[in-house]
Parts: structure tokens; sequence; C-alpha cells
């Protein structure tokens, strides 16, 4: 009986080439869809958990009370691991101090390359479980060792055995490799960290860390720790809380700073706080995708349905013929079923085929590297599931339809498909279409969120700006190296500092006549030199620049707008600034210059002169009357005269500034892209059901073509219902997508305003999409010839 079940459901997918081309193709679009964001969403739900003990590893965070206001930071006094260890030991089974990524100039012999790195505690390796290919885990406890990565190591020396070799840091550090550790993951917190250097080396080149007068006021290294085994995160969170107000001076005291654990498994999914309070993060991607995906999957579905029952009346025989011979109604159901599951088969394997065509092109937008896992059975499992669950969502609805047809009126000629019966199938309309405006609607408005944060003032001019890696033998000759890229008519202007699209470093403890005694202070202070104003040209609202006749700007600050009100000066210029023994004198007023997310506020902020010891970045203005690629070269010929060994590498302002767009950029093209894909599947759906109706309006279409009725006419009667259905969906999608978009948006202090002409576009581009897709059938049956029609009926 299976047998016969799958020979006759071959037969008629065989025999209806076009329905079956059209269905097949509808159900592997939206299975893909389905596999590639499923792909992606296991991706983000499986981050980190390469590491053995990821649900005992946390990242130690701390909490401000900045007047009314909690922000949240990563950044720790380097005095926070030690604290730590000595107060709450038992606690905790490693504590690790770390610095932030950066990006090394590794050397041996004329081999030199850059590797990103990171200086870690000696027991990094065992809290993270690094797969050791040769040495050992230990390999940190020498300051003066390394750790490298398979690709870093092989990118250094080849087939060559690294192991206790000596490799130039920086062109200034011997160190020794002790260790060469498989690459993490890329769904790793630490999947970039290609070098891994011990925290004592840092220590040592960097001696005022431990000479600092308030070392708990300065925040600029990280800490991780695994809690014991039989710790309990919270609670073992809440009982650090204070360590970080047990030791601060009196006046930082103010910020209340509460210290607590964030768990690796939420590093990558809840990773956003709001005033103090874990608001997610890429979590609610993780659902809105999810959430797609199952509408995508619902859309193919759907058309299954429509297609399956449009084609009802020629498949009435068949049921009838069965039924009279002594087939039960379970029989033909599972005949039915036999046709769905052969046709989610194929599908599914074309739906495989465009995965594997479509995955680099999706990794490239998503920013991923996921592979699709042929060797794991839970893949292999999940597919059969997949296959299981769409084949009786797309077969359950036309099984049971169908197989309810009375087989006497269908053999007598008399069988009809009722008004009645169209119901469903119209609901079904208005649920594709209602899930593509939404989604049409969804993928303007995070355009023009995008679109309105880069429209956002900065307070200075990205365009020419060019980054540099401060070295250490610029540091040595920066006037000359400057005078020289100035005579050269490559640039305008040169300054050292921090890079212009971040922030380094925050201080607190911050005092001011007038200031509030309980108000709190955590500003961002950046370090620049002379002519880094004039480089970036920012714009000066009151008082002047830093300049190298005043040898009193020494001791100097430049503040920011936000700074002054935050400070309540309505005249700062002339102002002293305290911090412990120390006075500044506010010398100029600046434009908020936007350095951090361009979707929240400008934080107050202080500029000040400092040693170039004290920078990390160079910036440079090109000459705008000099070609771009014309002025690089010519900077690079002048870096080989003062840095013969660096690679010469350099980055625009603007660029870097993009990178701050990247996630809802990613979102935004990821969105777009099912948004279309979800309008094909439901374009197929309309066109199924058209072909439904004018079958079953053939006589009608027949008798009004020979009253005269004209083509347009025709048009007009097939095409009603669907513009119907389609406003129908317009008017639900709406009010559902203005809420949950503004939901969306909330989480943005900076954020655009949702004007109705956004939905007015996605209803008119809907209803335009519909009349194509039905104007193709409704033609085709408004034109042929109702002669052969009225035969037929």
């Amino acid at each position: 009986m299976i047998k016969n079940y799958l020979k006759t459901a071959w037969r008629n997918l065989a025999k209806s080439k076009g329905y079956s081309a059209i269905n097949i193709g509808g159900l592997a679009v939206g299975m893909a869809v389905v596999m590639l964001i499923g792909l992606w969403v296991y991706d983000e739900l499986t981050f980190n958990t390469y590491h053995k003990n990821y649900d005992r590893i946390a990242q130690v965070m701390q909490h401000a009370n900045f007047n009314g206001k909690i922000g949240t930071q990563t950044a720790n006094p380097a005095l926070m691991g030690p604290e730590l260890r000595a107060k709450y030991g038992s606690d905790f089974k490693y504590v690790v101090q770390a610095s932030w990524n950066f990006n090394p100039l590794l050397s041996i012999g004329d081999k030199r390359i850059n590797q990103e790195g990171i200086y870690f505690e000696k027991d990094a390796p065992d809290m993270l479980s690094l797969h050791m290919l040769k040495g050992s885990r230990a390999g940190l406890h020498d300051p003066h060792s390394i750790l490298l990565s398979a690709s870093a190591a092989e990118a250094l020396f080849g087939d060559e055995d690294p192991m206790g070799k000596t490799i130039t840091l920086d062109r200034s550090q011997q160190v020794k490799v002790t260790g060469i550790y498989d690459d993490l993951p890329s769904n790793s917190s630490f999947a970039n960290v290609k070098v891994i250097l011990p925290w004592s080396l840092w220590l040592i080149q960097n001696p005022w860390a431990s000479q600092m007068e308030q070392p708990w006021s300065s925040n600029f290294s990280q800490t991780f720790v695994q809690i014991t085994e039989k710790g309990d995160m919270e609670s073992i969170s809440s009982k650090i809380k204070n360590v970080k107000m047990d030791n601060v001076r009196d006046e930082d005291q103010k910020a209340e700073w509460v210290v607590f654990l964030q768990p690796m498994s939420k590093w990558n999914l809840y990773n956003e706080f709001r005033n103090g309070v874990n608001t997610g993060g890429g979590i609610r991607y993780v659902r809105l995708f999810g959430l797609i995906g199952g509408f995508v999957l619902i859309l193919a579905c759907i058309n299954f349905m429509n297609l399956a029952t449009a084609r009802s009346e020629k498949q009435a025989k068949e049921v009838g013929i069965r039924k009279t011979v002594g087939s039960h109604r379970w029989q033909l159901i599972g005949r039915f079923f036999a046709e769905s599951y052969i046709t989610v088969l194929i599908a599914f394997v074309l739906s495989l085929l465009l995965v594997v065509l479509f995955l680099p092109a999706f990794n490239e937008v998503a920013g991923k590297k996921i592979g699709l896992p042929w060797l794991n059975p839970i893949f292999w499992t999940a597919s059969l599931v997949f296959v299981f669950i769409t084949g009786l969502l797309a077969g359950s609805y036309p099984a049971f339809y169908l197989s309810s047809f009375q087989p006497l009126k269908v053999l007598k000629g008399t069988f009809k498909v009722g008004r009645f019966a169209s119901v469903p199938r119209r609901v079904l309309v208005v649920i594709q279409f209602t899930v593509s405006v939404m989604l049409i609607i969804g993928t303007i408005i995070v355009y023009q969120q995008i679109q309105h944060a880069k429209a956002r003032p900065v307070g200075y001019t990205k365009n020419g700006l060019v980054n540099l890696s401060f070295q250490n033998e610029l540091r040595k000759h920066f006037e000359a190296f400057r005078t020289e890229l100035k005579n050269s008519g490559a640039i305008e202007e040169m300054a050292g500092a921090v890079p212009v699209t971040g922030v380094w470093n925050s201080n607190g403890g911050f005092e001011w006549e007038g200031k509030d005694p309980d108000l709190a202070t955590d500003f961002p202070n950046n370090s620049v030199s002379y002519d880094f104003g004039k480089t970036i040209q920012w714009k000066i609202k009151a008082g002047r620049d830093f300049s190298r006749d005043m040898a009193a700007d020494s001791s100097a600050f430049i503040i920011n707008e936000s700074a002054a009100r935050f400070m309540g000066l309505e005249d700062p210029v002339g102002k002293t600034i305290r911090q412990g023994d120390d006075r500044f004198t506010v010398i100029g007023v600046v434009d908020d210059i936007l350095q951090e997310s361009p979707f929240f506020p400008v934080r107050p902020t202080f500029y000040h002169l400092d040693t170039y010891d004290a920078m990390v970045n160079i910036v440079l203005r090109l000459n705008p009357k000099q070609n771009p690629s014309q002025s690089i070269s010519t900077i690079e010929n002048i870096w080989k005269k003062y840095v013969d060994d660096v690679p010469f590498e350099y980055s625009f302002v603007d660029e870097a500034f993009g990178d701050k767009f990247k996630t809802e950029e990613r979102i935004g093209k990821l969105s777009s892209y099912f948004a279309v894909l979800a309008i094909f599947i439901s374009c197929l759906g309309l066109f199924g059901m058209a072909s439904f109706v004018a079958e079953q309006r053939t006589k009608e279409i027949g008798i009004r073509k020979v009253l005269g009725a004209s083509v347009a006419n025709l048009l007009r009667l097939l095409s009603k219902e669907f513009v119907l259905l389609v406003t129908i969906s317009c008017i639900i999608a709406v009010p559902v997508a203005w809420y949950y978009l503004g939901q969306w948006l909330s989480n943005y202090d900076y954020r655009v305003e949702i004007s109705w002409l956004v939905f007015i576009a996605a209803a008119v581009l809907a209803l335009i999409i519909t009349l194509f897709t039905v104007g193709f059938q409704a033609i085709k049956a408004a034109t042929a010839n109702p002669v052969t029609s009225l035969r037929n009926e």
C-alpha cells in the first residue's frame, strides 16, 4: 500500500511539472533560509562553549552611579585581581588579570608579522582550557615567555619547530616560545587572540601601573575569574560587590561602585546594560531571526497548502474512485501525506545545495565562519526532525481537506468547491502578507536608524584622517617625522593621541569650584599632542587650543560641551580642575566629539597634553589637494626611513567610525534578504491562489467575455479580492510593526522617529507586488478563448 501511495504521488508530481516546480522551489527556498538561520542561531547559542568550564567562568565588571545614572564597564583597576585573591580566594579556582587586546610586532631574523595578542596572568590557559599542541599550559609562569596559536606559529616559523625559539616583541623585548595552542573557534570571545603573553611582563614594561598614587581610581585592565566547583555565581557576585568601595578614596565613593560577575555564558547574548540593568543584547537578534525563520517556513508551507487545494477539483476524481473501491479516509490521508513528504524530501535536498552555494556569502554578511557539520549526528537528527515537521505542516491541511470529498458527488460530476472552503486559504494569504509587510517595514526602519546615526554630528572632520600605529622609533623622532611629512605635501597636519574613535581610559576623583559634594565623577581622559585639534579639525566653542608657546598648557585641560554642562560651568575657561594634588586649568571648550557608540550620548570628556609614551596612535590629515593613494605612498616611504623593520599599516578614521555600525548593518542586510525571500514565497502563494480562483471561475469568465467584458474589467474582477486581502494584511501589520519596532528603537538613546510614510510606503509596495503577481494569472484567464472554456464547462 505504501509503495502504491509513493508511486501515485510521484506520478502526480511528474504529471503537474509547473505545480511541482513552484511547490518544490518555494519549499526549498524556505527550508534553505531556515537552515541558514538555524546554523547562525546555533553558533550564537553555543558561543564560548568550547571552553570546558564556561559555565563557571566570569568577567569582573562594575556599576557606577553618576548622579542617578548608572553606568556599567568592563575596565578594572590592576589591583582588582590581587584583591580578589587575597580576600575571596576560597571562592575562586582562578583569578586572572589581563590587558586589552593589542597588535604586537613579532620578529625572528628577517621575518616580521603582526598578530593580535593579549597579556594574561599565568592561570589563563587552564581557565580557558586551551588545547596545547606543544608545551604545556604552564607556559606563562616565566615573565619572558610567549604562547602562540597554531596559525601564528605557522605564519612566523613555517614548518620549523617553534618551541624554545626566541622572538623579539615590538623590536625591543626578547621572549621565548613555551607553548603552541590550537586556534580558538570563531564563536569564542577570544577567537582573535593569536598571541598570549604574561601579565607579569606587562607590569615590567609599564612600571607606572604600580607607581600610581591612586591605583583604585584608574580603570585600564580586565579581570576574569573561574569560581570553584561548588561555588554559586550569584552568591559570589553579591559577596564581592563592595570590593572597590572598600579601597577607593572618599571622593570616589560617591559613585557607589558595585563590583559583580558577568558569566561567560552571557558575554555574547546578554552584554548590554542600561542604568545598571542587563537589557539583553544579541539575544534579541537570536529571537528575531528565530521568528523570521519560523515565519518563512510557515510561508513556504502555506504555499504548498494553497497550491494543493487549488488543484483540488483535479484530484477529486481520484478520491472518489479510491473511496468507492473501499479506501478508508485514513488511507487517503496517508496517500496525500506521501506526496507531501516526497515533495519535502526533494525540496530538502535542493535546500542543502542552496545552503552550500550561499553559505560563504551568508558568512560574509553575518561576520561568521560557519560550516555545515556533515559528520555531526546531531545535524542529521535535526534535519530528519526538520523534514518531518515541514512535511507535517505542509501536508496536513491538504490531506485532511482532500480526503473529505464525498465520492457520490465527485463521480456524478456535481462536486464543486464551495465558497466556505476558500476561507482558510484567504486567511493563509493574509498571514503571509502580514508577515511580509512587517518585514518590509522592519527593513526600512533599520536602514533609517543606521542612516540617522551615521548623519549624527561627530564634532570633527572624519574625511581625510588616517591612523598609524605609534612605534617607539617615532616617539623618539616624532617632530622630525611630522616635519618631513608636512614638507612632502602629503599631509596637512599630524598629532599623537589615543584613537579618535574610542576611549582608552577614564578617571574619577575630579574636583572644581562649585561642585556638588555628592556629585560622582568618571571622565574619559584623552592623551593628545599639541596639534591634535588642528589635525582632526575640532570646533572650539570657547577659549583656545593647545599651544607650544604656552608652557603652562602642560597642566591644561580642554573639555567638551557635555563636560561643561555636567560640571555646571557657564563660563568654564580659566577654571581650575583638581585631581588629588594635581591642578589643571581649563583653556578651551570644544564640540562633543563622538568617540564611542553613535547611538548613545557623548560622555563628559577631558583632553590633555601628555608624553608620547602615553599615546598609541598617530592621526594624520591628508592633503586634500593631492591624490590619497599618492599621499599614502609618500607617507610609507618616509615611514620606512624611521621604522624600517615594521610593516607599514594604516587605516582611515571614517572606516573605523563605520565599524561602529557593523552589528546594525548586518542585521539590516540579513533582514532585507529574508524580507525579499519572504515576499518571493508569498508571491508564489498568491500565484497559487490566483490559479485556484481562475480555475473556479472559468465559466463565469467565459460568459462575461461573451457578453462583452473587456480584459481590464476581468482583471479588476479577479484582482480585487487579492487587493482586499493584502489591504487587510497591511492593517494588521502596521500596528504590530509599530509596537515592536518602537520597542527595538527604545534600546537606543539616539534614534530615528518612526514616520507614517514608512507604513504607507510598505503598504503601497505590497499592493504593487500583489497586482503584478495576480495580474499575470488574471490576464491569462481573461485572454483565454471563451468558447473553449464554456465547452469544457
